[in-house]
């Protein structure tokens, strides 16, 4: 696909059948941002949402692979822009708070800027309670694991820089997307700012399109392959003390055997605990030496977004 020239703001919208809700999406933001250019990439709807978005004044672009993941990939490959602000084209948050979110992207006060519902009217506009606890559990665990404080981990509201979209690996494809930027943008030291914004439920009409179960599914299974890969050493750790554990319930009887009767009888037990001994030293070894691979490409990635950065700088 063709490079796009270089935009001051890109407005990122993921569209999927959302007919109903992205002329006044595209309209309400093209308000708030006159400056900005509006891309809509259209992800194999089948309700006209490319053509509708492309009278309302948007750029329509399509990603054919789908889920939310592979289109963000696409955005982020294709788009040069000082500035992104991805939104979803559903009509749940509102235009107010873009030029803000904007601002401090430009005045490189954040790398980062998320657009926090659960701290305003989330909880109270939306009707779905497993939605509202999977949220709460996902900003638990990964505030528990990365040692932070972001209030919303799944918003799909944010505004982005320029190093952060060139140099951040797009490997979820689906919904799960949110998550993998929060925990890279943690992971990789970059600036982040949360606003409060407030959401508002879906109009009548207009469908979610994320699944309760398989995605919530999804983003537990990322948070758990993204914990085991951003931070080895405390992964393998719990793994290798689950087996030290099992080791010492067969073990210790039967050296307490021995030393009151000098007789091993449990041989097959004793095996056992012995191989659960040995698995719990490999994983704690394991977890060690991938911490030094970790932090090789840490400071490989550092490398990688200084050249980002200088690329930008010259453009």
């Amino acid at each position: 696909m063709k490079k796009e020239t270089k935009s001051k703001i890109a407005v990122l919208i993921p569209c999927y059948n959302e007919a109903k809700t992205i002329d006044k999406v595209v309209k309400d933001y093209k308000k708030a941002l006159p400056d900005a250019e509006i891309f809509v990439y259209d992800n194999n709807s089948s309700d006209n949402t490319d053509k509708i978005a492309q009278k309302a004044g948007a750029t329509v672009k399509y990603e054919y692979k789908q889920g939310k993941g592979n289109v963000i990939r696409s955005m982020f490959k294709d788009i040069d822009a000082d500035c992104y602000l991805m939104i979803d084209g559903d009509d749940t948050y509102p235009a107010e708070n873009a030029k803000e979110m904007c601002d401090l992207i430009l005045e490189k006060k954040a790398d980062m800027v998320i657009g926090d519902r659960l701290s305003s009217t989330y909880f109270k506009e939306n009707k779905r309670p497993f939605h509202n606890f999977g949220n709460v559990l996902v900003r638990g665990l990964i505030n528990k694991l990365f040692k932070s404080n972001v209030q919303d981990i799944m918003t799909g509201y944010r505004a982005f820089s320029y190093e952060f979209v060139k140099t951040f690996p797009v490997l979820s494809k689906g919904f799960e997307i949110e998550t993998e930027m929060t925990i890279h943008a943690l992971d990789k030291n970059f600036l982040l700012k949360e606003i409060p914004v407030e959401y508002r439920d879906r109009p009548e009409g207009s469908v979610s399109k994320l699944n309760t179960f398989s995605d919530g599914f999804k983003v537990l299974k990322t948070i758990a392959r993204l914990f085991k890969e951003y931070k080895p050493t405390l992964f393998f750790s719990l793994i290798s003390f689950l087996f030290l554990i099992v080791s010492l319930i067969f073990g210790v009887p039967v050296f307490v055997e021995y030393f009151q009767t000098g007789l091993v009888p449990r041989y097959p037990t004793l095996i056992v605990s012995g191989f659960m001994l040995i698995i719990s030293i490999l994983m704690f070894v394991c977890g060690i030496i991938l911490e030094v691979v970790v932090k090789k490409h840490r400071q490989l990635f550092e490398l990688v977004l200084i050249r980002t950065k200088n690329e930008y700088d010259k453009k």
